[in-house]
């Protein structure tokens, strides 16, 4: 089967719908959404949307912020265009009718939470499920539009590129070209095997496919966070970039029936502490701010107390706040606690650091176009020099607004300046492979086996044995992997299986180029910063790996 559109983003969280937003106006768009069109990590996000809205803060301050967490990796010209945008995202937010927090007393004015690394109340959030409120408000408003179509439980295989067209051999110096995507429709068939691929032509498409937390054994992340948008573009040929710099959220909830639900930076803002089972504080040895230091350096205290004592978790402490408004202010996360028999108003929520933000990712520029023409990214699978190494709280939904309106503007200019467009001779996805259940299994396994020597092996502290060893483990794997995808019919798990492993690999090599310690990346044989060598991106290519 084969489609035609003028967009095809990829992914549904708040950068694929804003930017689907922003070009229906200009032609007909398809979204391509793993899961269900409400399930991503913008769904997954409490804290809130970070900005410039009162008169005691400015654009300045929340630069300095960002580029002091970003730990002398942050792109200033980024930071700026970003940061300044911000008021008008909220603005555009509050059109859709995203219904954000405010303050009754004030006049209606949004509540502002603070969060760690931010020098001033500046957080729009919606109690403590912003991410939700503002997918739905999207969501609705992109279901209201008749030239936008959402393919639900479709999986981007590849993207096209000139490496599909038949006899075609790239020429020295000739640009890669992308003209949409390989899709899997997820609907199987009885027998439980293999959907039909899509052969979905595009003249602009656009990865908006979220983070890669399903390569740790503990995340915050929702089971679809596979990392697919990395790992395709990549293989395509896109540059991509500090993928070592995996920002662990030191606050998810440590219970075997939570699945590392996350207990929002927020609650540290309004004024929680963190204690050991002892109920003795430990934050004020590591940092000036305490429980509101950077979240790296609140995650490597929590893992060194933690192996120091070999406690399982340690406490996170709100109960001296009046009660009431802990059930206004965080009503998800206290109703989440409750029901597994933790009352928050009364007792220490026990914590654990996890996976939960990818801050390198496919290289951008500042109107969010990749190396591959016709390719644009945004949000967390984007790097677009707006985190460095360590992204400030709330920036992320903020970054993914921006860079949506970014792309539609670029997006824009380029289709207004092609007056004669044609699609080259695209063949179909061939479906050849024999489908032996027996040997499936391995799928499970292999999945397994990486998130566990990921965690331990290049997880919040690191070394140089350890990722030599993850190196060698992941290039075994991959090799096996890749003849099994060769031999075996399309699926929705080989395809996840596939990307898992690929992005554990890229994360393994950025993690092994950086020969210093800086923001997320802490090497225990390179304990200190090189600003001399090191004050740069690492960087890989596909030729390079």
């Amino acid at each position: 089967m084969e489609i035609k559109t003028d967009f095809l983003v990829i992914g549904s969280g708040i950068g694929g719908l804003s930017f689907a937003l922003k070009v229906c106006e200009l032609g007909d768009v398809i979204i391509v959404t793993k899961k269900q069109d409400s399930e991503s990590n913008t769904n997954y996000a409490q804290g809130g949307i970070a900005s410039v809205l009162s008169k005691d803060d400015s654009f300045e301050l929340h630069i300095d912020d960002t580029l002091r967490a970003g730990d002398g990796l942050c792109n200033p010209e980024v930071v700026r265009k970003v940061v300044e945008e911000g008021p008008a995202c909220i603005n555009e937010l509050l059109q859709i009718g995203v219904n954000f927090s405010r303050k009754k007393e004030k006049g209606g004015e949004l509540d502002l939470g603070l969060e760690g690394g931010h020098s001033k109340n500046r957080v729009a959030h919606a109690a403590d499920l912003t991410g939700k409120e503002i997918e739905n408000s999207l969501l609705s408003s992109v279901k209201s539009k008749t030239n936008v179509k959402i393919l639900e439980d479709h999986i981007a295989i590849d993207l096209i590129t000139q490496h599909h067209l038949k006899g075609h051999h790239r020429k020295p110096g000739e640009k890669i070209k992308c003209w949409g995507a390989y899709v899997l429709d997820q609907e199987q068939n009885s027998a439980g095997s293999i959907g039909q691929v899509i052969t979905c032509l595009s003249r602009i498409t656009l990865l908006a496919t979220g983070g890669a937390g399903r390569v740790y054994l503990h995340t915050t992340n929702p089971s679809i966070a596979t990392g697919d948008g990395l790992a395709i573009a990549y293989q395509a040929g896109a540059k991509v970039a500090n993928l070592e710099f995996i920002q662990f959220h030191p606050t998810a909830l440590y219970h075997e029936k939570a699945d590392s639900f996350l207990i929002s930076e927020a609650v540290r803002g309004e004024g929680g502490i963190l204690r050991l089972k002892s109920g003795e504080t430990f934050m004020e040895k590591y940092h000036p701010r305490k429980e509101l230091a950077p979240r790296d350096v609140v995650a490597r205290a929590i893992d060194f107390e933690l192996k120091k004592r070999g406690d399982p978790c340690v406490y996170l402490d709100i109960t001296h706040l009046d009660q009431r408004f802990i059930k206004l202010r965080f009503p998800h996360i206290y109703g989440k606690c409750l029901s597994l028999g933790i009352d928050i108003t009364k007792d220490w929520i026990p914590v654990v650091p996890a996976a939960h933000y990818i801050c390198g990712g496919v290289v951008t520029d500042l109107e969010g176009r990749t190396r591959i023409e016709n390719l644009y990214a945004c949000g967390e699978v984007a790097c677009t020099g707006m985190h460095g190494a360590n992204r400030l709280a709330s920036n992320s939904l903020l970054e993914a607004t921006a860079f949506a309106h970014f792309s539609a503007d670029s997006a824009r200019k380029k289709l207004s300046s092609t007056k004669h467009f044609s699609f080259p001779s695209i063949p179909p996805w061939s479906l050849e492979g024999v489908f032996d259940r027996q040997e499936w299994v391995i799928i499970s396994h292999n999945w397994e086996w990486i998130q566990k020597f990921m965690w331990d092996y290049v997880g919040i502290v690191r070394s140089n044995r350890r990722l030599k060893q993850a190196k060698r483990r992941i290039n075994i794997l991959l090799d096996e992997i890749t003849e099994f995808y060769k031999v075996n019919p399309v699926t929705y798990d080989v395809i996840e299986l596939r990307n898992i492993a690929t992005v554990a690999k890229l994360i393994i090599e950025c993690a092994l180029k950086r020969k210093e310690s800086r923001g997320l990346h802490y090497n225990i044989d390179y304990p200190k910063k090189d600003d001399k060598k090191w004050l740069k991106d690492t960087t890989l290519k596909s030729d390079e790996v």
